[in-house]
């Protein structure tokens, strides 16, 4: 048979020296054996070598000292200039927080540069200087000095320093986040005033975020998110960009990214649910779903019920502003705009401003800082002419004495500013889509004082002015009220108010008010007490002010239910303030209140005047005239009946449409309540009972019908 060749070449073994037969290397390898690596071909180490020893030493030092002898004979002493220059050349050259350097050296080095502030050797030092400034200030914060460090924070100019200020404050806080309220309340004070400062931190901020997000640094996204969390918890940052980022985060979950968005929940959400709790339910419905159907580890899953837990809890553990850095007021904060999800990679974090560049005008631009910071703090300047004659200084004090004097107090007439008031609360109302984020908008509008009353009153009359009722003005009114204190005494006398000029509104406008302060007196959002304001007599109501009461009690009946309405009504620590509009004082007024209720089908609120009625004394009964012993002259009184047609069959002879009755006789006059009483009971019941108060009929002569 032929040979078949094999398509696989083998290597050819390398020449090898010819070894004796019987010699170890041709006997054949076992498998069990290692193979011995080749000889290493690095030279032998020098540690077992014999150490040298140099016998003439004294010759070799000589030596040495002879070529310093002869290079210093060769150079020349250095001038004051040289030295200057190179003691500059060697300052320069070293970075901030390098080589220690004595404290004598240090001032000749700088005095010997602080001369030209135009040179760039003087700016480059402070530069340096302010770096060191900045990082000392934000190192040192806490809640106890952060009033000290932030007026102190403006003796630098932060303007040319706000990428440094940036740089140092993320570094700060990522090294510790437990800070990061402290650093926050920080950057709101600096914000307030300068908001460059803020919007570059912001820009940093999710420029950061999304490139960690992007290449999945956990570390990273959970500083920055917790930063920006606390800056938007300040109002500084706005909960757009966060709902924007949590949407990323929740979108394809896992578990670095559900904790993430959990640590952030628990952050942001009591102030996200007080500015959009739309978006806050969604973005709790979507952690819901993720813990119902999700696959991800127990240890998230467990993370998002203990969120759950703390949403429950009303965030007690996690307040949105920690107590004591609420410094600024609302109505001096920066909220910047915020920042659209497709441009968070391409926000500009301006790392330029880190670094040292040369200024041509410094002197200027350090000038027009400290008036700004002058302004900041409200301080007038200095002045230049301190130092000017006695006689100048006193012509400024009668100068201002008479500018004083002739000075006159300018009053707005035309309420201008009441009109922008009352425009900017109309626009916040109807602008907002929910009425979480309608009453965050009102509680940051400033009211001056004595017009605090334009806020409740603006709200009621724009809910008056839409077509129906709309529960949302409600809402707004009753977490206004809930949350402040001023604004509940503001609301009890705004219901005064409205009752008092309801007549002035059409039906449509005072069925809204009347289901308005229904909603707020259904949810307790103010005191039953303002009842004390209504008296319910024929004399003190209009026909406008009865269906105000009807819509009214109809609403309460629809948030409270007739049962709680009851007990609210018969409640004895608010008896006092329903003694007017459920009169107990005569029986004329508590018979109209009984038939007003009765006749609005709330007739279960009359049950203790109806008790009272029964038990209320008697009217006694008017004195007669003196006669002077003679008989009193026959009275007569003609009294008509009408008659149901279904009762006409029932009497004998049929009468027409009404029977008249005379009565003659002296007897003492009684009330008709006492003289039907002994009345045929089909005539009774024939007797209008408006009858009973205005006719009176003779007691002796009932005897005779």
């Amino acid at each position: 048979m032929a040979e078949v060749e094999s398509a696989v070449r083998i290597p050819t073994p390398p020449p090898q020296s010819p070894t004796p037969p019987g010699s170890p290397a041709e006997q054949p390898q076992t498998n069990g054996l290692k193979r011995k690596h080749p000889a290493s071909r690095s030279p032998t180490p020098d540690r077992y070598r014999p150490v040298q020893r140099n016998v003439n030493l004294d010759d070799e030092r000589d030596g040495i000292r002879a070529r310093k002898l002869a290079k210093a004979k060769d150079t020349k002493p250095m001038t004051e200039e040289e030295k200057n220059a190179q003691a500059k050349k060697d300052f320069l050259s070293l970075r901030s927080g390098g080589a220690y350097i004595p404290p004598a050296r240090l001032r000749a080095m700088q005095a010997s540069i602080t001369q030209d502030k135009k040179s760039e050797d003087f700016q480059r030092l402070a530069h340096d200087a302010r770096k060191k400034s900045i990082n000392g200030l934000v190192n040192k914060l806490n809640i106890g000095n952060i009033k000290a460090i932030c007026e102190e924070s403006f003796n630098e100019d932060l303007i040319k320093a706000r990428g440094l200020l940036c740089q140092s404050l993320l570094k700060a806080q990522a090294a510790s986040l437990s800070f990061t309220s402290v650093y926050a309340a920080y950057v709101t004070v600096i914000t307030s005033k300068l908001p460059i400062i803020g919007e570059l931190l912001q820009n940093r901020l999710v420029n950061r975020w999304a490139k960690a997000f992007k290449r999945n640094d956990k570390a990273v996204c959970v500083s920055s998110t917790h930063f920006l969390a606390h800056l938007c918890n300040q109002d500084v940052v706005s909960y757009i960009v966060l709902a924007n980022m949590l949407q990323m985060l929740l979108e394809k979950p896992t578990d670095d990214s559900v904790e993430i968005a959990v640590n952030l929940m628990r952050e942001l959400g009591q102030h996200l649910e007080e500015s959009n709790m739309p978006i806050a339910n969604l973005l709790y419905d979507r952690l819901r779903q993720i813990l119902q159907e999700s696959d991800l580890e127990k240890r998230t899953l467990y993370a998002i019920e203990v969120l759950f837990q703390i949403r429950r809890d009303r965030y007690a553990n996690n307040p949105a502003i920690p107590e004591g850095l609420d410094i600024v007021p609302d109505e001096d904060k920066v909220t910047l705009e915020a920042v659209p999800p497709d441009q968070f990679l391409k926000t500009d974090p301006q790392t330029s401003l880190n670094i040292f560049k040369y200024d041509a005008d410094y002197e200027s631009n350090e000038a027009s800082w400290k008036k700004m910071r002058d302004e900041i703090f409200g301080e007038g300047s200095d002045g230049e002419d301190e130092s000017g004659s006695e006689a100048g200084s006193e012509s400024e004090s009668e100068d201002e004495s008479d500018a004083e004097a002739h000075a006159q107090d300018v009053k707005d007439m035309t309420a201008d500013e009441l009109v922008q008031l009352r425009r900017r609360i109309y626009l916040t109302i109807t602008s907002s889509s929910a009425f979480e984020e309608a009453t965050h908008k009102l509680m940051k509008i400033p009211l001056p004082v004595g017009k605090e009353q334009e806020l409740p009153q603006m709200l009621v009359e724009t809910c008056s002015q839409r077509p129906t009722y709309e529960k949302f003005f409600g809402f707004i009114g009753q977490r206004l009220s809930e949350i402040r204190r001023d604004m509940r005494e503001q609301f009890e006398q705004a219901f005064t108010h409205y009752y008092e000029s309801i007549h002035r509104y059409d039906n449509n406008r005072l069925r809204a008010i009347a289901q308005f302060f229904a909603h707020l007196l259904g949810t307790e959002a103010i005191g039953w007490y303002v009842f004390q304001c209504v008296i319910m007599t024929e004399e003190d109501t209009t026909a406008s002010s009865r269906i105000f009461i009807k819509i009214l009690f109809e609403g309460l009946v629809e948030e409270m239910g007739m049962k709680k309405l009851q007990a609210k009504t018969t409640d004895a620590h608010l008896r006092p303030y329903y003694n007017g509009i459920f009169p107990m004082d005569s029986q004329k007024n508590t018979r109209f209140a009984i038939n007003y209720f009765t006749s609005i089908k709330m007739g279960a609120l009359t049950e203790e005047m109806r008790a009272a009625l029964v038990n209320m004394p008697k009217a006694p009964a008017p004195a007669l005239p003196a006669t002077n012993g003679r008989r009193s002259p026959i009275a007569r009184v003609d009294v008509h009946f009408p008659i149901h047609p279904l009762a006409r069959a029932a009497l004998d002879p049929a009468p027409s449409t009404t029977i008249s009755l005379r009565f003659a006789t002296d007897a003492v006059v009684r009330p008709l309540e006492d003289a039907i009483s002994p009345l045929p009971s089909r005539l009774l019941a024939l007797a209008p009972r408006h009858t009973h108060d205005h006719v009176h009929l003779y007691r002796d002569a009932v005897n005779e019908v």
